[in-house]
Formats: structure tokens, sequence, C-alpha cells
């Protein structure tokens, strides 16, 4: 991210960029967008609320966040159950749709806002202005096949009102998403493919822990697998690192022997400790996923139960030989920790993950010759 000033008015560009608070993945994923069009000479402000908000402006304090409620989504305690409590929160899903949509008119006429990005945000668009949608699920996974096609054809209605859309994943060769990122159709605007994105580089460092956890995602599943790994912790003689993904957490978890906790690292501090780690074990995220792949990092992922695109792609990525995977059910960590450290993961070349630059820096152009 090399970066030039190519803004030829007198004021920079004015981007206002929000992340879907599903997880901590959609925010950490904009940092590195960020840090690019902040390259560029674009002035980036950040629409978020709570945890989203809490890690964006430890890695930016510097930038303006915009108070913009979430959607609030949570999963049930019980995988049988995941797709009707999901289910029973579209009215409120929808409700924020409108609400967000509403704020962000708002917004732009009292920022001066020349575009807008949104990851996964429904109604984070204008029809005024340029409006980009970030996601890797072209094809939604539910678990039943009837709801695939119905949901992708939600998905749709709403890409297909942003100007373009953004994917970050690879187009050709090999894909860290597989079918999620490249459906039999496509929406009607323009979808351009960035490459993975991550936070982090491929670096190697001396190995001073033997696991590193790294917990995300909505509660209550947060939670209840923190409070089971930390059971099987206690019976295992290693040097274990625990990030528990609350950016906003004021109490501290008390340290024990072999265990240090942290309630949340920013990128600088984390990025280190992911490759003086010998395993990693988390959730099977995309946003991790592209982390991992862009570190190098030997990993156990474990998909949230119930939650059909973490299940797909943990399934994917141990099919491909990218990533030890195994339902969170099954997870006996001694035995699991073995499997994974033995398991043959194919190796990325170094120069695996190209970002696309070419693709936001001809938007950054197209965006100033248009006003």
């Amino acid at each position: 991210m090399n970066g030039e000033n190519i803004n030829i008015a007198d004021r920079p560009l004015r981007v206002l960029i929000s992340p879907l608070d599903w997880g901590l993945g959609h925010a950490s994923r904009i940092i590195t967008i960020v840090k690019l069009l902040q390259n560029y000479g674009v002035q980036v402000l950040i629409a978020a609320d709570g945890t989203p908000a809490e890690l964006l402006r430890k890695e930016f304090p510097a930038v303006e966040i915009l108070a913009l409620e979430g959607y609030g989504i949570r999963y049930s305690r019980n995988k049988k159950y995941f797709s009707y409590k999901l289910f029973a929160q579209f009215p409120a899903i929808y409700r924020a749709i409108r609400r967000e949509n509403s704020w962000l008119k708002t917004a732009i006429q009292e920022h001066s806002i020349d575009a807008i990005i949104s990851d996964n945000r429904f109604g984070f668009y204008h029809s005024r202005i340029p409006s980009v949608y970030i996601t890797h699920q072209l094809n939604i996974k539910t678990g039943k096949k009837w709801m695939n096609k119905l949901a992708q054809k939600i998905h749709y209605k709403y890409i297909n009102r942003f100007t373009e859309c953004w994917v970050p994943d690879f187009e050709t060769g090999i894909t860290l998403a597989g079918e999620l990122s490249h459906p039999d159709n496509f929406p009607t605007v323009p979808v351009k493919y960035l490459g993975p994105i991550s936070r982090f580089k491929k670096q190697v460092g001396a190995i001073t822990n033997d696991l590193l956890i790294i917990l995300s995602g909505p509660e209550p599943q947060r939670s209840i697998w923190e409070r089971d790994l930390l059971n099987q912790v206690k019976k295992l003689d290693r040097n274990i690192v625990l990030v528990r993904g609350l950016p906003e957490a004021l109490d501290e978890m008390p340290a024990t022997s072999g265990l240090t906790v942290y309630n949340h690292l920013p990128a600088a501090t984390l990025e280190p400790l992911i490759k003086t780690s010998a395993m990693i074990l988390c959730r099977s995220g995309y946003s991790s996923v592209m982390d991992l792949v862009a570190t190098g990092n030997k990993a156990l992922l474990v998909p949230t139960p119930g939650q059909a695109e973490q299940e797909y792609l943990a399934t994917y990525l141990m099919k491909e030989q990218l990533f030890f995977c195994c339902e969170q059910k099954d997870l006996m960590l001694e035995t699991h920790l073995k499997l994974a450290l033995e398991f043959p993961q194919k190796r990325l070349p170094n120069d695996f993950m190209p970002l696309n630059e070419n693709v936001i820096k001809k938007w950054i152009k197209a965006l100033k010759a248009s006003i």
C-alpha cells in the first residue's frame, strides 16, 4: 500500500464507511480499506456502534466515528434453533435497514460525504452518490437449499441498490470462500474482486506460545464457547493466550498458570502474537480465514454452531487442505490440537495475497472526476 495523493481539488474526498455489527470480522477487515483510502489522501469517516466502534476507535484514534446503531443480531444457544432465532429477528433487521438508510441521508448532508462504502450493511447506500457494497457472500448458505435461493434473491435486491460490489476473494484460481464468492448468476451492478483483505502480513517469528485462542462472534455463542474452552484449558500443560474479543470490557479476567488473558488486542499487538504462536484456535469466520492465510499460521477452526456459512467454510477449507476444522460439540482440545498440528496443511506462496489496489485506486479517481 504505497499510496499517492490523487486528490485534484481544494479538499480531500470524504468517504463514509460502515461495517455490519455481526461479530468483529466485518469491522476488522475494513481496517485495511481505511488505511488504503488514507494512503491515497482520502478523508475517512466511520459509522459504527458498540463493539465494532470500540475496535475501530482503538485502531484509528484520529478518525471521526459517527454513532450508527447496529442490527443487534443474536445467535441461538442451540444449533437446532439457529435458523428460527435468526428468522424471528428479520422484522427488527428490516427496521434497522430502513433506519440506517434514513440516518445516512442526514449524515451525508451534515458531513459533506462524497461516497459510501458498506461492509454488508444493506441500507447503507444513497441513490445520488457512489455507494460500494462489500461482501464475500454472493451465494448465501442457510442450511436449506430453497432458503439459499430466497436469501440470494433478497441479498441481490439490496446489492443492486448500490453502485458496485467488491468481493474480497480471488476471481480465478484458488479461492478462500469457494461457492460463497463465485455464484452461477451475479447482481446487475458491476462486481469487482479485490483479492483477500487482511490486516496482517506473512513473517516468521520465534514460537513463544503453544496456543493462541481468538474468540469472536455474537452472543450468547461467544460466551458459551469461552466457558467450555476455559474448562478444557485447565487440563492442558501448555503456554496459552486467550483473546476474548471484548473491546468494550473493563473487567479483566485473571490469568492462571500457563494462561494469559486479554479482553481485546489492537492489530499492531495481535499480529506479532499470532506470528509467535504454534497454533491458532478460532471460528471459521471469513475475516479470520483471510488473516490466517496472510500470516501462514497453522490453525484449528471451529464453526459457530448453526451458522451455515461458517460450517460450509470449515468443510471447504478442510477439503482444500488449507485448515483443520472440527465441530464445537466434538472439540477435545488435547486431541484436536494434536490432529491439527499433524494435518498436512497446504502452504501457499508468500505472494499469495496481493490486494487488488487498482480496483480502489480507479474508484477514487473516477469519484474525483465526477465531483
